[in-house]
């Protein structure tokens, strides 16, 4: 077959060109040329350099994207309280910032920021001001709801949830058309800062990464290196999802990591420096916008100066058996939830149910100080130690400190009553959390589940750390505290608790562990708290695991029926190829074509009667023997072309997939030739083949469908063995097994060509293109997210 012909074959099977591309195209087109002209040698460097254009380019927008939405959610979520009259584009804080107040609570009164109550009514405080401010707090949740649910609807169906597990599917090798198009990225942009405005229990950081990879996606367009090779693309998005976490947490190193532990299918090396250059580029943009003001990435960044204890590793360990069981249980109480979502009518009207949700979140989170915060404002409030000019409910120790006086180090103190009523309020924040997180992810708003997750853990975190205090405090005399906790002295940090529970929770619902560690790492700036945060995240991953070793994202992935295998999940199969392949023994005979036996109508008949993505291609009935396969769209869009550009070719037209025509009568109608779309080289395996063997096929190659032979056709290539009795060699589940000598010794070629074989097995599996989700597939898949 000519070159051009296996590069087009390859291109249409939904191999994505392969490996075949840069062998042929690459390598031998672009450096043959490269020294004919100085043109030619800059069409190199531009090949060479590629990566790191689109790299680059993908983290300019993530980072620039990233800090317009912060601006503009921290805005509109003040606009739902008040506004500033003196700078309408001032959020709250901003608006206080020239005040010349003292506390915290005082700047939050400044005379520039208006309340609702105030503007409508006049009144700053009272009953009635109360209720105006409520009612406004309403009707501003839900018009953010509504708009962002109809956009999604109309405009961009796709940009809905998380977008992790579809990442994650695509980036195991499954094409989903559109999903990473402009349009996505530009509904996902605007309606993922009115659902955070809104006040629903999700965030933003996990649509920070569907936001990255949507940019990665349309930025390789521009290079031909990517646009034309899938496998290369998912290169770029596994940078992508690196640079989206980047800007979400401001962890570019726990960016790389979250790409390689978390969504990346194949990391190779090249891979793992470009995501850590476009995590750093993403960085460096967000942090020269500076979205909060505070010089910071995030809006959470905290810096504590007292050490953990040796005794504080099992309350921490406590935080971290219950990360584990709240994953467990949201990760059942979610799924269950959307799989009823979508059996019922009630999954029919998403609109009505993102104003259900909305209403109910707004209604409850009001009266309480702490729900109604913005998640992340509320997750910076529980991590922050008492300070002497904090004036917040948590902080509100009896013996007050001199204002005048400011230390770091501030003594374990008795709690106030402000302390007893905030850990009430914080217990029905935790409770408020975690009911209406279970309802809101997976609603058809852009919705995030690393805020809520943290949240939860740090309501139960501070919540332990001010018990452990107070403990510590009253019955410093114990022996569990008489060594460290002396009277007046810094003991115990709440704020800290805070953080490892934050941590733990993460890592119960997602089952991530060391990228989940150097993020939280990330955010503290402190090597110190290491140990409590691997000790707690590690007990959240093995309790969870208890329960059931799935993520959320996997479940997720399940739930909406991905072709996914994960290449962490481990299978013990028993079976063989024959106890699971299609056709089975007493099924009808499976549907494939022969070589030069059927016309034009016997294939369009058997498109039209199956609804198989491919059929094998065999010699004859008789013989069986295996000579490609041709998959479903590549024969209707031949024939279709076929009979446009053609003159002759008719139903009765002879359709051959063979390299020579075979002679046919004079009076015959002219034949079609289809061996050009034809994949010669199909993966097969014989039918006692184990299916360990077959599933790790599948998941290293990213195969859609491997063929058995029929036994017999093997039998003739892989005769049976005998050993020098003449007897057969013994047998492992219906699989013969040679006998291996230990006292041989490998060869000095044989070790090397194994090396060389194992090699190039991997280079291959992991260059070869993936699945493509069909144009009805699509269709089927956009309208049910929109429904």
């Amino acid at each position: 077959m000519h070159t051009n012909e296996i590069l087009f074959s390859l291109k249409k099977s939904g191999l994505d060109f392969m490996w075949f591309v840069h062998l042929l195209l690459s390598n031998s087109e672009i450096n043959s040329k490269k020294k004919e002209s100085a043109w030619e040698m800059t069409k190199s460097l531009y090949d060479a350099w590629s990566g790191w254009l689109v790299v680059t380019l993908t983290g300019l927008a993530s980072g620039a994207l990233a800090g317009l939405i912060d601006i503009a959610a921290d805005w509109m979520t003040d606009l739902k309280e008040g506004i500033c009259l003196s700078a309408l584009w001032y959020n709250h804080e901003q608006c206080c910032w020239g005040s010349n107040e003292t506390t915290f609570e005082e700047r939050d009164k400044c005379p520039q920021w208006k309340t609702w109550a105030e503007l409508i009514i006049g009144q700053a405080e009272g009953p009635g001001s109360y209720i105006m401010n409520y009612i406004m707090y309403i009707f501003w949740a839900l018009g953010f709801a509504f708009l962002a649910v109809s956009l999604v609807k109309v405009f961009a169906p796709y940009a809905c949830g998380s977008g992790i597990p579809e990442i994650k599917t695509i980036l195991s090798g499954f094409i989903i058309r559109g999903y990473l198009g402009k349009w996505t990225l530009m509904i996902k942009t605007i309606t993922l800062v009115l659902a955070v405005a809104s006040g629903l229990s999700l965030g933003k950081e996990g649509p920070l990464v569907h936001v990255a990879c949507c940019c990665g996606n349309i930025f390789s367009y521009l290079f031909p290196k990517y646009s034309t090779n899938e496998a290369k693309k998912r290169e770029v998005l596994s940078a992508a999802s690196a640079a989206g976490v980047s800007v979400a947490f401001g962890a570019p190193i726990g960016g790389v990591l979250f790409s390689l532990e978390e969504v990346s299918y194949y990391f190779p090396l090249k891979t793992l420096w470009r995501s850590f250059f476009a995590a750093l580029v993403a960085a460096f943009v967000l942090r020269s916008i500076n979205p909060f003001g505070n010089s910071r990435l995030v809006l959470f960044y905290v810096e504590y100066h007292t050490p953990w204890y040796l005794f504080e590793l099992f309350p921490f360990i406590l935080l971290g058996v219950f990360g584990g069981l709240w994953g467990a249980f949201f990760i059942r109480a979610n799924i269950a939830w959307c799989r009823r979502r979508k059996s019922t009518k009630f999954g029919k009207y998403p609109v009505l149910e993102v104003i259900i949700v909305a209403a109910i979140t707004a209604v409850i989170a009001f009266p309480n100080p702490y729900t109604r915060l913005n998640t992340s404002e509320l997750i910076k409030e529980l991590f922050t130690d008492c300070g002497p000019l904090e004036s917040s409910s948590l902080c509100d120790y009896r013996n007050d400190m001199n204002a005048s006086k400011i230390v770091d180090d501030i003594p374990d103190r008795p709690a106030g009553l402000g302390v007893y009523s905030a850990i009430w309020q914080l217990c029905l924040a935790l409770i408020f959390k975690i009911i209406m997180t279970v309802f809101t992810f997976g609603i058809k708003v852009p919705s995030g589940l690393f805020i809520p997750s943290m949240a939860i853990g740090a309501i139960a975190g501070r919540i332990v750390g001010i018990a452990v205090e107070q403990l510590a405090y009253y019955h410093h005399d114990w022996f569990i505290f008489k060594e460290w906790c002396e009277v007046g002295a810094d003991c115990i940090t709440p704020g800290l608790y805070a953080m490892v529970g934050a941590a733990a929770c993460l890592g119960g619902v997602t089952r991530m562990t060391v990228s989940l560690v150097v993020i939280v790492f990330e955010l503290t700036g402190g090597l110190e708290y290491i140990v409590p945060l691997m000790a707690a995240v590690m007990t959240s991953k093995w309790v969870g695991d208890a329960f059931g070793r799935e993520g959320i994202y996997e479940a997720h992935i399940r739930l909406n029926g991905y072709p996914f295998l994960d290449a962490k999940e481990e299978f013990t199969h028993t079976t063989l190829a024959a106890d699971v392949m299609r056709p089975r023994r007493n099924d009808p005979p499976l549907a494939v074509l022969t070589q030069d036996n059927m016309t034009v109508d016997d294939i369009e008949n058997m498109i039209n009667e199956t609804s198989y993505n491919g059929f094998p291609v065999i010699m004859s009935k008789e013989s069986q023997r295996l000579v490609g396969f041709a998959l479903r769209r590549d024969l209707t869009i031949a024939i279709e072309s076929a009979r446009k550009k053609q003159e002759g070719i008719v139903g009765s037209s002879r359709v051959c997939f063979a390299q020579h025509t075979p002679s046919l009568p004079a009076e015959s109608p002219r034949p079609l030739k289809l061996r050009s779309i034809l994949d010669m080289s199909p993966f097969t395996v014989t039918d006692h083949t184990p299916m360990e063997i077959v599933v790790d096929i599948f998941r290293k190659l990213g195969l859609r469908q491997c063929l058995a032979p029929p036994w017999h056709y093997n039998k003739k290539r892989y005769p049976p063995s005998y050993g020098p009795d003449g007897k057969p060699r013994p047998r492992f589940n219906n699989v013969q097994l040679n006998p291996v000598d230990e006292e041989r010794e490998e060869t000095e070629e044989e070790v090397h060509l194994k090396y060389k074989s194992r090699a190039f097995a991997t280079w291959f599996a992991n260059n070869a293109g993936g699945k493509e989700e069909s144009f009805g597939e699509g269709k089927e898949r956009e309208k049910e997210m929109s429904e």
